[in-house]
């Protein structure tokens, strides 16, 4: 936590993370309708999973369909790419319907919270071109990670926080929630607690924070953390698991292996999310070199399968 932070601030927002809705006004229980019993979570294709298979988005989202996902969380290097070759936004928004799909998240970049005021306005431009771009293929929330700060360790974080509002307003021009995301191997915002702060202190109501198995196990976080949570704290969970080895600080996105084939905590934070009421979306975001080298849809079964086995057994 910076400096100037007094313990007295501190304690005062952690009192509120603690309290149920203290982070967002929107309950991720919303997107639990019409889903079997023993089932409490959405499951997400991130593309991410399949970029080594160099397939078009297209192919992603008819993968996911097949696959039995509930959604799909691309990127928007990805979309770009799609209009480039003559794509059309009103024609991909229904694709993705068709297949049964929606789009939950997404993977954008913009220094959103750099100290610099001209980097910023820039960034907050390029997040404005992804937002819209979301808006019309029914894009709900978009990824803010700490681009440009990852190596900084002398960050305000309430000027973060301020700087996440003004994100958090330039969302609600286009319907599309920015969702405050850990970086683990990052200097700024490499915590859950940090993330947490920044999302409180942002005082927004659809304020958000979007967790991921491999950053927060990289970063030191106690998994614990996620239980202190409300269910409206989060809409979109990062799944995956990481190895025994190499070492947790020399681990980087490569390492990232199914959902339960590792040493994450993830039978205990799934129970927890679960015990915290939430009912957003499970999306499984890999960067594993020797799944690419493997057919597409086996890879995203095999994943999504990973996930659904850890959830039965935990008898929910």
């Amino acid at each position: 936590m910076e400096k100037q932070l007094s313990r007295r601030r501190l304690l005062a927002g952690t009192g509120a993370m603690l309290a149920a809705g203290a982070v967002s006004g929107v309950s991720s229980a919303a997107g639990a309708k019409n889903r079997p019993r023993g089932e409490p979570f959405g499951y997400c294709l991130n593309t991410s999973t399949l970029r080594g298979q160099k397939l078009t988005l297209e192919q992603e989202i008819d993968i996911a369909g097949k696959a039995g996902y509930h959604a799909i969380e691309p990127w928007i290097g990805e979309i770009d790419d799609y209009v480039k070759r003559g794509g059309s936004l009103s024609d991909l928004k229904r694709r993705i319907a068709d297949r049964g799909l929606t789009v939950e998240s997404a993977i954008g970049f913009f220094e959103w919270i750099v100290d610099d005021d001209a980097r910023r306005a820039k960034a907050l431009e390029e997040a404005k071109r992804n937002m819209d771009l979301l808006r019309q293929i029914g894009g709900k929330r978009i990824a803010a990670p700490p681009l440009g700060a990852t190596d900084r360790s002398d960050v305000s974080l309430l000027r973060a926080a301020e700087r996440y509002r003004a994100l958090l307003d330039l969302g609600d021009q286009f319907g599309v929630v920015p969702q405050v995301e850990v970086w683990g191997f990052s200097k700024t915002l490499g915590r859950l607690g940090e993330a947490a702060f920044v999302a409180i202190e942002s005082g927004h109501r659809d304020a958000c924070i979007l967790p991921d198995v491999y950053h927060l196990y990289r970063g030191g976080s106690a998994f614990e953390g996620v239980g202190l949570l409300s269910d409206a704290a989060m809409h979109v969970f990062h799944v995956n698991d990481v190895p025994a080895r190499p070492p947790r600080e020399q681990l980087n996105d490569s390492h990232r292996i199914y959902p339960g084939d590792g040493i994450a905590p993830i039978d205990a934070l799934l129970r927890d999310l679960n015990r915290i009421g939430f009912r957003g979306y499970l999306s499984l975001e890999l960067f594993n070199r020797e799944y690419w080298q493997q057919d597409a849809l086996v890879v995203a079964r095999t994943g999504l399968e990973k996930i659904r086995a850890v959830v039965r057994r935990l008898r929910m």
